[in-house]
């Protein structure tokens, strides 16, 4: 925190704190002038009462006040005190982070140890999993794995990336960087329609003949070199499957072409700076069962 901020929230609060007090003492009355006392406001038949506060009123807000100055001292919260504990909250993250180390680290070795798919068996560690997955993942794919417009079906076994144990250990540990590149400046809106129509016949359904055909010739100079001269993607570029039913962003001719023309970006990010390695291991097993049980 810059010595500016630190100054002006130590300036604010201690505005605040001396402003209550004399809120407090200024507006506080010793002597009660008797039961029929009014302060002369009344509204709707109603009459405000010109009595003290129980004693016991600004006793506890004295011992609110006094409770609020000793926390400030203790503990953060003028500018850049430390206070004199030197109690942080990544401090008490980290002892508590720490601590469950210390307690379940020998568990999760042990889950560590046993094979992606012999651990995918076992419930007990499949639902420590699923916490794990909700608590990481589900953000993104939907608590069911399901996915959504832009986010992959884990449950089936159409994969970017591939779908076996040590592949889904490594795209959850590294994560992953997709990028489709925008055609429409460099084949044009003619291009683009072609070849939409040839992806979109990829995989039996009907399109314009004639645009598919020339569509076929531009995929084999532009698109094959990512997807493969049968459109059938490429694991290491992360290049999608064209010819099932399968589709990240949309299958329709004008979901095709507006991917065409304007390209796709996504991003897996890596968790291996979130996640111990032994807490992967049992995600990854987790992916796993998913589209193989």
């Amino acid at each position: 925190m810059s010595p500016f901020w630190s100054a002006w929230i130590i300036i604010l609060t201690t505005i605040f704190l001396i402003g209550i007090c004399w809120v407090l003492m200024a507006n506080r009355k010793t002597q009660n002038r008797g039961p029929d006392a009014t302060t002369g406001h009344e509204y709707d038949g109603i009459v405000e009462y010109d009595n003290p506060m129980p004693l016991w009123w600004i006793q506890g807000f004295v011992a609110t006040i006094i409770f609020g100055v000793g926390y400030l001292i203790a503990y953060p919260g003028m500018g850049s005190w430390p206070g004199v504990l030197g109690w942080t909250a990544v401090n008490q993250w980290q002892a508590e982070v720490d601590e469950a180390a210390k307690r379940y680290g020998d568990v999760f070795a042990g889950y560590s140890a046993t094979p992606i798919e012999e651990l995918a068996q076992d419930p007990k560690a499949m639902r420590m999993a699923q916490r794990m997955f909700a608590n990481n993942c589900a953000l993104c794919h939907g608590a069911d794995a399901a996915g959504g417009y832009g986010f992959p079906n884990l449950t089936d076994n159409d994969w970017l990336y591939g779908g076996s144990p040590e592949q889904i250990k490594t795209t959850i540990t590294h994560g992953r960087t997709a990028a489709m590149p925008q055609w429409g400046n460099v084949v044009g809106d003619q291009g683009v329609r072609e070849i939409s129509a040839y992806v979109y016949s990829l995989n039996g359904r009907e399109a314009d003949a004639a645009l598919a055909a020339e569509g076929g010739k531009k995929f084999q100079m532009f698109c094959a070199s990512c997807h493969g001269k049968d459109g059938k993607g490429n694991y290491a570029f992360g290049a999608p499957n064209l010819t099932d039913q399968v589709w990240l962003y949309g299958g329709s001719m004008g979901q095709i072409q507006h991917t065409l023309q304007n390209g796709r970006s996504g991003r897996m990010p890596a968790h291996q700076e979130l996640l111990s390695a032994d807490k992967i291991h049992m995600l990854s097993a987790y992916v796993w069962s998913l589209s193989n049980q």
